[in-house]
């Protein structure tokens, strides 16, 4: 915690435009979380194209439920935290609308669209951190060192031309 000019007191981690150090410590299963939000995204689409009656808005709804408790599974806590600050339930009375409905895949979907680009930009930046630290590694080494599957191995010396005779063995 740091003091404010107000002498509030604003926490040091407040990191939320920072990218994580670890990409994949964010979403602890990716291919649940890709398979969630593709069938989220293919559902909605459905839904666009079809008039909702009573019992197929209370499937969308309990699907759409169900979908977030999967997701929170599949989650890292503070991205847990987040979806669940930005989702809304839906009202107790009764069945919700055909607009709610819509309107809450659709922002699930816009989302999970969301998260997956940043984890995409999380991980090209670490790989194009890597590679800088790769490419600093090689111009560090002596002159004459061949990397070779990411270990350094000497280079071998050339050759002299007049010494292409083979001695033999040791003799008994």
């Amino acid at each position: 915690m740091t003091d404010a000019p107000d002498d509030r007191q604003v926490p040091d981690d407040d990191r939320d435009d920072e990218l994580p150090d670890d990409p994949a410590a964010m979403i602890g299963q990716p291919a649940k979380i890709m398979r969630i939000g593709t069938m989220i995204k293919q559902l909605l689409d459905e839904v666009r194209s079809a008039p909702l009656d009573e019992a197929a808005r209370g499937r969308l709804a309990e699907v759409h439920e169900r979908s977030l408790r999967e997701l929170e599974d599949g989650l890292s806590p503070d991205l847990v935290e987040e979806l669940r600050r930005i989702t809304l339930p839906f009202s107790d009375e009764g069945q919700p609308s055909d607009a709610e409905l819509r309107i809450a895949q659709a922002q699930l979907v816009g989302w999970l669209e969301g998260l997956f680009h940043g984890l995409q930009t999380a991980l090209v930046a670490q790989q194009m951190s890597t590679q800088a630290q790769l490419a600093q590694i090689r111009r560090a080494l002596p002159a004459g060192v061949i990397v070779a599957q990411g270990q350094p191995v000497p280079a071998r010396p050339p050759q002299q031309a007049d010494d292409d005779r083979r001695t033999p063995g040791q003799y008994l």
